[in-house]
């Protein structure tokens, strides 16, 4: 959809956008009949560009539903079809499309004549979100310190909006904080807050269950350090974001992640191990924090031996491929293609590639329990550390001074500002009736719109918070 907007910015031609909703509706023959009028009104004002955003919704396989030949998005269908075989490339009229669901397009739009040049518009990599994040940052003072690269590498999978919103939440960070710049810190705190989630400061953890997360982080961090093919560590957290009670967050390869070797996804499982393991070594047993982490390698080692043939015993064959059928859908229809002998040696090569990363962790985090101890120590103490501060504490290296009341301040500010949406209606509230002479915190809270929430009297708010909102 981006791509067409770009193109009719570019071509400078007439510009005809529809979405594949709306040409099908409940009455017989409205779809067919928008059809034609769009493709007429094309020829009338030739050049120009039609494009149909959500393809999917009208160009689907035919006979996939169970209305028969008569469906009406399968009539629209064919006068799609019809329409588009019914003109050449001299009148003038270029069609576009879009859709994320292009396997289940009917195989006769896809024939050449009609849509014959497919492009793939993917997530960006690192170069792409390098650039659009540049791109994002020409209308924010940015800070000498701000490493774009470093930025970009953090940020695997995430869209173009995504980056913009990183870029949106750093500068109105900053903004709150009355930095006159948008620093690293900044960026890091937005990055953190559109992948996993906003920190939940309010939570109120006993110190029994901090050292437990510091010590399950500190697994994760070793790990991280000491196996050779393990990504880069960026830093590690007990704040809690999201659901997550702490954060281990590792600098990925872009090259690893699109070609992923067989060494290179048995130290992700070690790694991901190291939670648990930290776990099992201070206490004894381990908790329910590692769920997720088990999950995740339980989908990697199944995936290493059923789909990319990394198994010595069961060799380069894939297994439980899925046989869909359309009238049941993608979910419920699953055939297993493999015996139960052969599910059984599945389930033993998955336990076997599991057991010996685990006994592989055991290990490394028992030779480096000092260092165990010290991050965890650490981070206690000062609840975030970068990659670089846990490489000078494993190296028997000493922080600089930590200054907690600096520290303190900082979290007292932040937890001022994720006040709930209703007290700061109150204060906004409270603050008109003194103006007014009234009592502050009588009568009843009344609708306040979008945005009001977040606005205080000028003469009560500090310079740099005297701005409109984004995008007034």
């Amino acid at each position: 959809t981006l791509l067409a907007k770009a193109v009719a910015g570019e071509a400078r031609v007439p510009f005809y956008s529809m979405s594949g909703s709306d040409f099908v509706e409940m009455f017989v023959g409205v779809g067919a009949s928008r059809v034609r009028d769009l493709f007429e009104q094309g020829k009338k004002n030739a050049p120009c560009i039609i494009f149909v955003d959500e393809l999917d919704a009208v160009g689907r396989h035919r006979g996939a539903g169970l209305g028969g030949g008569h469906d009406e998005r399968e009539q629209t269908l064919n006068q799609l079809l019809v329409e588009m075989d019914g003109f050449d490339t001299s009148e003038g009229v270029i069609l576009l499309a879009a859709t994320n669901r292009p396997d289940v397009l009917d195989p006769a739009l896809l024939r050449p004549g009609r849509f014959d040049r497919q492009i793939v518009v993917d997530m960006p990599d690192v170069r792409g979100r390098e650039g659009i994040l540049r791109v994002h940052m020409r209308n924010v003072p940015v800070a000498a310190d701000v490493d774009v690269k470093v930025l970009a590498q953090g940020t695997p999978g995430l869209s173009g909006a995504d980056l913009a919103n990183i870029v949106n939440e750093a500068a109105l960070l900053a903004a709150r904080l009355n930095h006159d710049k948008v620093y690293m810190v900044d960026f890091d705190e937005a990055r953190d807050k559109v992948m996993i989630g906003p920190e939940r400061r309010s939570r109120v953890l006993s110190e029994e269950t901090r050292r437990k997360t510091a010590y399950h982080e500190a697994g994760h961090a070793i790990l991280g350090v000491k196996l050779a093919h393990a990504d880069t560590l960026h830093k590690v957290t007990i704040v809690a974001r999201g659901m997550a009670g702490g954060v281990t967050h590792f600098l990925p390869n872009e090259e690893k992640l699109m070609y992923r070797d067989r060494d290179y996804l048995l130290d992700q499982i070690t790694m991901a191990l190291g939670g648990l393991v930290a776990e099992n070594l201070v206490y004894g047993r381990h908790t329910s924090g590692p769920q997720s982490d088990i999950q995740r390698i339980t989908q990697i080692a199944r995936a290493m031996v059923t789909r990319w043939g990394m198994s010595e015993s069961l060799g380069p064959i894939a297994y439980g491929e899925n046989e869909e059928t359309i009238f049941l859908g993608r979910s419920i229809a699953h055939s297993q293609n493999y015996s139960e002998r052969t599910a059984q040696l599945i389930d033993e090569e998955v336990r076997r590639l599991v057991d010996n990363s685990l006994e592989r962790a055991t290990r490394l985090l028992t030779e480096h329990r000092p260092s165990l101890d010290a991050i965890a120590a650490a981070l206690l103490e000062r609840e975030t550390l970068t990659g670089d501060e846990v490489q000078i504490i494993m190296q028997g290296g000493t922080l600089p001074p930590f200054d907690r009341e600096a520290a303190e301040a900082a979290r007292r500010r932040k937890e001022e500002e994720e006040m709930s949406r209703g007290e700061r209606i109150d204060a906004v509230l409270d603050a008109a009736r003194r103006r007014e002479g009234e009592e502050p915190g009588n009568g009843t809270r009344e609708l306040v719109p979008d945005g009001a929430a977040d606005a205080a009297p000028a003469g009560e708010r500090p310079e740099a918070e005297r701005r409109p909102p984004d995008g007034a």
